[in-house]
Order: structure tokens, then sequence, then C-alpha cells
């Protein structure tokens, strides 16, 4: 389980003594745990692995946009820290999908569903997040799917 997988590393960047490591598994966990305690009030079990890693593509975006602004405001040290950050968030998601990757799955499943409309985008956009949970940018997907059959 993933969950496992975070808590090893943590372990192991806790006795390795990498505070950079240790600091961004934690946010990690205790963001999983929010998580968990959002889903117990709702009345379900504990997340599961798609949506930590859902979860975890949006850290990455975040982080993605703190860099940019700390690049722009000429912080670079920062945006090198969330970089950092980036970096050890990924190494927990599968490969990413290439753009043109992207492209053919989006192709694949408007043919598979027979989209022919925008009233059909919600198919579509099911279809690809159950399939590939974690493994690509979902708006990207979604833009994709809007250009093709809008």
């Amino acid at each position: 389980m993933l969950r496992e997988e975070i808590n090893q590393a943590l372990n192991i960047a806790t006795k390795s003594q990498e505070k950079r490591r240790m600091q961004t598994l934690r946010l990690i966990n205790a963001a999983v745990k929010d998580r968990d305690i959002a889903a117990r009030t709702a009345g379900k079990d504990k997340v599961g692995d798609d949506e930590i890693r859902l979860m975890m593509q949006k850290m990455i975006k975040q982080r993605e946009e703190s860099a940019q602004i700390y690049e722009e405001a000429g912080r670079l040290e920062l945006a090198g820290q969330e970089r950092e950050e980036i970096e050890i968030i990924r190494s927990f998601l599968p490969k990413q999908l290439s753009e043109e990757e992207i492209a053919a799955v989006c192709k694949g499943v408007i043919s598979e569903v027979g989209a022919t409309g925008l009233r059909d985008m919600g198919k579509c956009m099911g279809m690809i997040k159950s399939r590939y949970p974690g493994q690509m940018d979902f708006s990207r997907a979604n833009q994709l799917i809007k250009n093709l059959i809008g």
C-alpha cells in the first residue's frame, strides 16, 4: 500500500537525517490523515491509494505554482526547495504520461464512449480517472477532450 511505502520512506529519511525529505513526507502523512478524518465523518473507511495519488498530484501542482511565483520574485532558493519537494512527492507516483500519450488516451476514450458533444465529457473524464489515477494531469486531459469533441 502507498501509505506503508510513505511511512517506510519517512523512517529511512529520519534515520539518515534527510531534513527536506522528512519534512515533505510528514506533510504527505498529515494530508492523508486529514483525508482519513474527513472520510470517517462522511461514514467511509480510510482513503485508498487512488485518492492519495490524486491528493499528491494536487500537492505537486501547488508546489509548481509556488516555485513559479518564487522564481518571478527572484527567490531562487525557495523555488529550489519547492522543486525538491516536487521530486520527492513524484517518487511515489506512477510514471506520468507524456502529452502524446495523454492525447492518445483521450482519443481512445472518446471513440470507446462514442462521445459526440460536450454532454459526454463526464463519461469520458470518469473513465480516464478510473483507468489512469495519478498518471496524468486531468485538467490537461479535460482540455484535450473539450477540444476534440467541442
